[in-house]
């Protein structure tokens, strides 16, 4: 399982862990997931992603997951969550 926000996209960073005598290291900077349960209000269900918390208060502030999925580019979102708008989108054109 790779350490990749869902909806985000956001993943792994590197960079250098400096001492106070100026020595340099690598280290890994790791986003921080959670697997999160969330609604989709215009399918009905609960759908489980890990995702990151800050792609979690995006999807708060874009009031609910369906509008951030709709808004999110298709290139950030992984399989499962491109999946799930296209069934989204499907569901409302239907219901339209």
């Amino acid at each position: 399982m790779s350490r990749v926000c869902e909806l985000t996209g956001k993943g792994v960073m590197t960079g250098n862990n400096v001492s106070h005598a100026h020595n340099k290291t690598r280290r890994r900077f790791l986003p921080n997931l959670t697997k999160a349960t969330l609604i989709s209000d215009t399918l009905g269900r609960s759908v489980s992603l890990r995702i990151s918390t800050h792609a979690l208060r995006s999807v708060e502030h874009n009031d609910g997951l369906d509008n951030f999925l709709l808004k999110a580019r298709d290139a950030d979102l992984s399989a499962a969550a491109l999946k799930l708008k296209r069934e989204i989108k499907k569901k409302q054109a239907a219901n339209a």
